[in-house]
Order: structure tokens, then sequence, then C-alpha cells
């Protein structure tokens, strides 16, 4: 006769604390193994790379150390999420499956529809909780406010394990050894995942460095420092956000840094905001929010694409931007909506056509985040204002010195200030003055005629739209019930 389990289903959840899932297995009292999948459909997908893959592994490796002592571990599977389910279900009597709801792409959601009949053909229960204040089915967003604060304000779960006896299997799904290779290998440039950095950075924002998080988060360069600097930890659920705001909210130095402490606070609740739309309509990652710009034509030049997605466009802060990005998998929110604003409008190129470069290279990729964002700096969602940025001033504003140009962009190291922001305004004398071996790109396009002709376009459409339709609001159906 086959054993009696449960399952934890984990999935953008790495963590051992605020964890339902683990309470409602702990509760049950059963014994329960973990698991956590990488499907092959899901990581081929456009949106994935590597260092997603490598961050989720490091922090799966990192937890399993905590869950070890309790013959807890997390088992990692390499194989689609139904195969999976059925060889579990060989072996072992499936009770009860525990996860949060994932807020993903749609490719996620019809795995989850597959899933939920086969479970339901096997007499599973499969038990989904809300994550970070997301509501599944909802058609209006009316009260939604309320309704997050609620769940923000609720008590953190303090997850308590007990030991269990040791449940073996043979894995037949197990990790490829090339890219198991690969996701041992962990690059040292990015941010180290797991639940004890996500503290550590929690604690390290609170104590010191989140007192000039309002001051300094349009600077490229002093953001690096003084921004939260936990978008990675609560993408993946190294930490959960109601950790956050509530750590935040009752640290003893919220007293003296209100103002940037309320500010990052809005900005967590902003981004459940922007997941929750996500939530409600995740076709956003495919088509325009407003389907009236799914007729606006773009040049679409893939050489200026190409010199978008590797930092050698000749404008120094959106290089420097792309290139630190790369590196790092970090960069503050405005070099972000400047990189978007300046590949959309001043490069005339579809959001679409960059859309997944950057998703890859972000190492908090986030779904709900991401595609919503990139779409309102891309001017497709037809209720935003137009941003429009020029990178020269956006260098001369927040990088007056080139400390951040010339981390980044090493072709200008030793170009002076006065000309760093741009650097094609000088002559062969300047350069012989300072002494410059200079081999940097000249600008790709007209910045002040792109900026023109991008700015009659948007508009253009946006009025001929104004015109066609009586109402202008988006009207969309609801598609994760």
């Amino acid at each position: 006769m086959k054993k009696s389990i449960n399952v934890v289903w984990i999935k953008r959840d790495i963590r051992t604390q605020d964890h339902e899932p683990f309470d409602l297995a702990e509760k049950n009292k059963r014994d329960y193994i973990n698991i956590y999948l990488f499907e092959p459909s899901i990581i081929n997908h456009p949106d994935c790379s590597l260092r997603h893959l490598q961050f989720v592994y490091q922090s799966i490796k990192e937890t399993n150390k905590k869950l070890s002592k309790y013959n807890k571990e997390i088992h990692v599977f390499h194989q689609e999420a139904e195969l999976v389910f059925e060889f579990l279900c060989n072996l072992y009597t499936i009770k009860n499956v525990f996860s949060y709801q994932e807020t993903g792409i749609r490719k996620t959601w019809n795995r989850d529809k597959k899933l939920s009949l086969f479970f339901k053909t096997e007499k599973i229960n499969w038990k989904q909780v809300q994550k970070d204040g997301i509501q599944r089915g909802i058609k209006t967003r009316k009260n939604w406010d309320q309704k997050w604060y609620h769940v923000m304000n609720q008590p953190v779960i303090k997850n308590i394990f007990k030991k269990q006896p040791v449940l073996t299997f043979e894995n037949p799904f197990t990790i490829k050894p090339i890219l198991k290779e690969k996701l041992d290998n962990y690059p040292t440039s990015l941010q180290k995942p797991g639940e004890e950095l996500a503290w550590k950075y929690l604690k390290s924002f609170c104590k010191k460095r989140g007192a000039d998080y309002s001051k300094n988060i349009s600077k490229p360069q002093d953001s690096r420092a003084s921004c939260g600097r936990i978008s990675p930890y609560l993408s993946w659920g190294n930490i959960s956000t109601r950790q956050a705001v509530q750590f935040i909210k009752t640290h003893p130095n919220y007293e003296f840094n209100k103002r940037s402490f309320n500010a990052i606070l809005t900005r967590l609740k902003w981004r459940d905001h922007f997941i929750q739309k996500f939530e409600v309509e995740c076709d956003y990652e495919s088509r325009c929010i407003n389907k009236g710009f799914e007729s606006l034509s773009y040049k679409n030049d893939e050489n200026l694409i190409l010199a978008w997605e590797k930092g050698t466009t000749g404008f120094p802060l959106i290089d420097a931007s792309m290139r630190c990005l790369i590196k790092t998998g970090w960069i503050n929110f405005r070099m972000r909506a400047m990189l978007v604003s300046f590949l959309c409008h001043h490069l005339d190129c579809s959001w679409k056509l960059g859309v997944y470069h950057m998703a890859k290279i972000f190492l908090d990729y986030e779904p709900g985040i991401h595609y919503t964002q990139f779409q309102m700096q891309a001017g497709t969602t037809g209720i935003n204002t137009v941003r429009i940025y020029n990178p020269i001033k956006q260098s001369k504003d927040h990088d007056p010195d080139g400390i951040f140009i010339k981390k980044w962009v090493e072709e200008l190291t030793d170009v002076p200030k006065e000309f760093i922001h741009e650097p094609w305004m000088m002559t062969e004398m300047d350069k012989v003055f300072y002494e410059l071996n200079y081999n940097y790109k000249k600008p790709i396009i007209n910045l002040k005629d792109s900026g023109k002709l991008a700015r009659a376009k948007i508009w253009g459409h946006r009025k001929y739209r104004k015109v066609k339709l009586e109402n202008r609001r988006i009207i969309v159906t609801h598609t994760r019930q």
C-alpha cells in the first residue's frame, strides 16, 4: 500500500518564514515533501535567463541547509509539472498539494489549469493561498487598497518545523550535468541569493542606507547604496512583502527617516498594485494594454536595437545603464525607464522587441511589474503621461560629474566632466589637449530629431484614438478565474 503524503510546491517563495504553504503542511500532521520544478517549457520561454535559474537554485541550496535537519529538503525536478506529479502519484498517495497562487505569464496559468484537472482526477486537494495581497479572480480593484493593507497588517507567520522520517526516492528528473555546473557557478557580480541575504539587505537599509533613499532615488550611482536593494529577494520569494513592510514600519529609525521609509513603503504597495493589474490580465506580456496602440508602426531597425542591447549607442548614460544592468542585474527605476523610453521613442522600436531582453537581464524580474511598467514607459497604456526621456539631460541632472558613466563605460574614463555627457562635442584639439586616446562610438541617432518625431507620433496617435473612442478606459476580461 502506498504511503499517504502531502506536497508543498515551491515557486516564487523560496524561504522558510512567513510561508503559509509550509504552515499548512505542518498543521496537517502528515509527512510531506517539498518540490521545485525547473520546467523546460517555462525556462525556455524568452523571459527566462541563466541568472534567474542560478538565483533560484542557490536560494534553494541555502534553504535546504535549514530544512535538512527536519528531513524536509526541497527536491528539484527538471521536468514538466504534470510528469513530475504523475511520477509522485505512482510512488505515493498524495492527499494535498499546498502552494502559493502564482501571478505569472499565461504559460504558467495554462499549466495550472491543466494541473487542476489532473489533481481532480487523482482526487488530490490543491490548496493555493494568496500571495502578498494579490487577489485572484477579482473583476474590479474596488477596495483593493484596504484589503492589501489588511493582509500587510496580519501577523507574520512564524514557521515551526518538526522532524519527520526520511522520504527516499530516486529522482528520475535530476538537473542535467551541464546545466547544474552553470547553476553552481554563481556570478560574483550579482547580488547573492537567499533568505539570510534578504534580511541582511533589509536590515542595513533600515539601519543606515535608507536615510538617503528619497534624496538619491534618481541618481544611478548613489541609489545603488541608498535604495532598498531587496527587489531580487521579493521577486524570488526569499522574503515576503509583508515581512518587509512590517520590519520597515516598526524599525526604531522610522521616526528619524519618515520621508524615506514612507517612500519605500509606498513603492512596495505600488509593486503589488502592478502585479494585481497583471493578475487581472496576463496578456499584457504580448499585446498593448490599450489595444488601440497595436496599430502603431515602428522602424524597428535591427542595428539600433542591437546597439541598445549591448550598450553601444554613443549616449553615455544609456550605455552605462545597460552595461551596468548586464553585469549586475540591477539599476534604479529612473534608469530603467530611460532605457525603455529611449528604445521605443528615440529609436522608434516596438516595446515587444526589447521587453524580453530586459526581462532576462533583470535579476529582480517579476512578470507582474515588468510588462505593465515597460508599456507605461513605451506609452502604450493610453492612460498615463508619456515620458520621452532626454538621456543628455538625465545625465547632467543625475550624474553631473560622470561618476556612474566612467565606472561602466571604460572608453570614457579619462574624458573630463565638461564633455562626459556629450563626448562627441570634443574637437580634435580638445582630444590632444586632454591627451585622450578616444575611441567611443558616436551617437547612433540625432537626439533632437528623434525626440521631435516621437512626440509627434505618440501624441498624434493619442489624438486620433481620442476622437475615435468615446471612452478610452481599458476594458478587460478576467482570465484567472
